[in-house]
């Protein structure tokens, strides 16, 4: 069940497919959430705009315009609010594109009700999470007052790239992340210059933070880029 907060938020469903759009609605209120479901960017945008919604699920195809544009839009405006993209197109690189145009997550259709909700909570967990001051992915643990990384009763030295680097990651438990998008987080980089910095510095974070004989807590998506196993 949501906490008493998460019953006060208010989530936006930009769909237009009014069936499913009524599914989202009808499960998310039974959750305690208040959802609205509206079928247009313009929609979209308006509601968006007003700042209410703590969270947006945007359908990729909006009658016949690319939902990601509102997403793209909000984002050169400032605004943070975490983004499910909904969509049926499956391939990897349109699931880049999604979380490229600043979407957080990225769920293809048809899927499970209970797996909607179960993202909207942890991208819910996240936005909470950066009012913390420990991120934590198994027995690691991150002091961003203190700034120090332990691993069990281990202390960790990091580089101020690779604390920079490893925050990154541990906001983003279970999500692909690209290079583009850490080349841009990290590194304040707009565009994709011809470098390895990306790799060269997960490379040395890893032999920093993982453990002889246990799965690294950083591994390689295939064609995609990497993800944080947080249960490692």
């Amino acid at each position: 069940m949501p906490s008493d907060d998460a019953q006060r938020r208010h989530v936006l469903i930009i769909e237009d497919e009014n069936s499913l759009a009524e599914e989202i609605a009808a499960e998310l209120s039974g959750l305690g959430y208040c959802a609205r479901s509206v079928e247009s960017v313009a929609e979209g945008l308006r509601h968006a705009r007003s700042g209410e919604p703590a969270i947006l699920i945007v359908d990729r195809m909006l009658g016949g315009a690319d939902g990601l544009s509102i997403i793209e839009i909000l984002r050169q405006e400032g605004f943070k609010t975490p983004v499910l993209v909904i969509s049926a197109l499956s391939a990897v690189d349109e699931r880049i594109k999604g979380l490229k145009a600043g979407g957080d997550d990225y769920l293809v259709k048809p899927f499970a009700m209970a797996e909607l909700t179960a993202r909207i909570e942890a991208l819910l967990r996240r936005v909470d999470d950066t009012r913390a001051s420990k991120l934590r992915a198994g027995d690691l643990e991150m002091d961003l007052i203190e700034q120090t990384v332990r691993r069990g009763d281990a202390e960790i030295e990091l580089l101020p790239r690779e604390f920079k680097l490893l925050e990154f990651f541990l906001r983003r438990p279970g999500q692909i992340v690209t290079r583009a998008m850490l080349l841009e987080g990290v590194w304040r980089y707009r565009f994709n210059p011809n470098t390895n910095a990306v790799d060269v510095h997960i490379g040395n974070l890893r032999r920093k933070i993982d453990v002889h004989g246990r799965p690294s807590l950083i591994t390689n998506i295939r064609g995609a880029g990497f993800m944080l196993n947080a249960g490692s």
